[in-house]
């Protein structure tokens, strides 16, 4: 092919003032279908591994503090997290240990728990409004009936 044979590739030849070949809308083609080609793998890549920004986080749960509620943190909270939550939202844990936790999410004490109690109640509680089962992402998750316990104790301001 003559490189100065625009046409072959696509393109429009063009002349300048001075008579110099000008090439245009080259580029502007390939990068169109590149721009495709690349959508279109980004959306399979999608499919096979779950988009980027899925949802974690849910709506409020509107869980109600039901009268006579036993749910404690000694009874209830603390054991809750340590099965389901500590794994990646501990104090104890740093940089990759905690699987993409955000700092300042820890669980191990009720403290930690009622920094973020709303984010709890979005990403992993129930109510009447919605079941929230963003978190956690793997490992063992708790039931139904756990999810509506978390949210009736958050909503009971989590007595200790």
């Amino acid at each position: 092919m003559n490189p100065t044979d625009f046409g072959a590739l696509g393109c429009a030849k063009l002349s300048h003032p001075s008579g110099e070949a000008l090439q245009a809308g080259c580029f502007d083609n390939y990068a169109a279908e590149w721009s495709s080609v690349k959508l279109v793998l980004a959306f399979a890549a999608c499919l096979l591994t779950g988009c980027p920004g899925d949802p974690v986080f849910g709506p409020p749960t509107e869980a109600t503090c039901e009268p006579g509620s036993t749910l404690t943190y000694t009874n209830f909270g603390k054991p809750f997290m340590e099965t389901y939550c500590t794994r990646c939202h501990s104090s104890e844990l740093v940089g990759s240990q905690r699987h993409g936790a955000p700092s300042f999410h820890d669980f191990d004490s009720l403290f930690g728990i009622k920094a973020v109690s709303e984010h709890i109640d979005e990403t992993t509680a129930a109510g009447p409004a919605a079941t929230n089962d963003g978190m956690p992402v793997d490992g063992p998750t708790p039931t139904l009936d756990e999810r509506r316990q978390l949210g009736e104790w958050i909503a009971c301001k989590m007595p200790p």
